[in-house]
């Protein structure tokens, strides 16, 4: 029997956003405590219990070896400007990290920066090192650049340039509900004048916003996506949709991979069709599926001049 072709929409939610550059995004009026907390976050995983005073002296002792002499908020702002904040010549800690990765294993890890490093030294040396994150950054870096130096320069990622994603969340009609957070990321290193700043791997985020189960009468299933943004080399947050452009990308890559994707056409002003995510009277997208978004605007980057 015949299977009747539901319909599967991913829905960009179109809106006007404000594309800051690095530095204003990183630095958007953010007390000590809340520079600390995206700090540990970014490090550890989470927020970390304690004083502001303890907090930021096992920071130091972790980053540096030794707690410094500033007062607190000087302390403070340097923390969050050495794990964080990059310049044209100045890269931040995540970038150096990103970069090692994408060098050594031509994609971008995800989580806590910590596990992250463990796993790049168990690559190059089989085992984990010892130190400060900074030393053993820089002993990765003297091994993996030439004179243990990135370099990077300043770089505008154009508006409505493709970015090809891939799935890492599965979507299912019968199982998924309104407000479900999608996750996803960059399937291929995007570059911009000769710069990486979207390497394989980095991380995107979307929403669900609206989820119908099939329904007697022919009422077909459906999912609306809102592909929201991808985090670039530099940690600068990058907004995307599902656009005109990415749709009609995604139309010819489908069309082109032949008989697997037989089924997937395009409808509607902006939604995706695919007979090939169709079981029954639902719809499922498993996790691996690959698509195109775009960015919404002109955004600022801090790139890596890869060689």
């Amino acid at each position: 029997m015949l299977k009747k072709v539901l319909t599967l929409f991913l829905i960009a939610a179109f809106c006007v956003t404000m594309i800051p550059t690095p530095a204003l995004a990183a630095q958007l009026e953010q007390t000590p405590l809340e520079k600390i907390g995206a700090v540990e976050k970014i490090l550890y995983g989470s927020e970390q219990d304690g004083s502001l005073v303890e907090r930021t002296n096992k920071l130091e002792r972790d980053l540096y070896g030794l707690p410094g002499k500033e007062a607190l908020m000087a302390k403070v702002d340097r923390i969050y400007s050495y794990v964080r904040d990059s310049s044209g010549s100045n890269p931040s800690l995540i970038f150096k990290l990103g970069a090692l990765e994408w060098s050594l294993t031509q994609s971008v890890g995800k989580g806590p920066l910590k596990p992250r490093l463990d796993t790049l030294e168990r690559t190059v040396s089989g085992v984990m090192g010892t130190g400060s994150v900074d030393s053993r950054v820089s002993r990765l870096m003297a091994i993996t650049f030439s004179n243990a130096r990135l370099q990077t320069g300043l770089v505008t990622l154009p508006k409505d340039t493709l970015v090809k994603i891939k799935l890492i969340t599965s979507l299912d009609s019968k199982k998924n509900k309104t407000g479900d957070i999608v996750e996803y990321e960059v399937a291929e290193d995007l570059y911009a004048s000769g710069m990486l700043v979207l390497p394989r791997g980095a991380a995107g985020t979307g929403k669900l916003t609206k989820v119908e189960q099939a329904q007697n009468f022919g009422r077909d299933a459906k999912l609306e996506v809102n592909f929201e943004n991808v985090t670039a080399l530099d940690m600068t947050i990058v907004p995307t949709l599902l656009g005109e452009k990415a749709k009609k990308e995604t139309e010819s890559v489908a069309t082109a991979a032949g008989a697997g994707f037989a089924g997937m056409i395009l409808l509607g002003p902006i939604g995706v069709v695919g007979a090939a995510f169709v079981h029954g009277k639902n719809i499922t997208v498993p996790a691996g599926t690959t698509l195109f978004i775009q960015t919404q605007a002109d955004t600022e980057l801090i790139g890596l001049i890869a060689k």
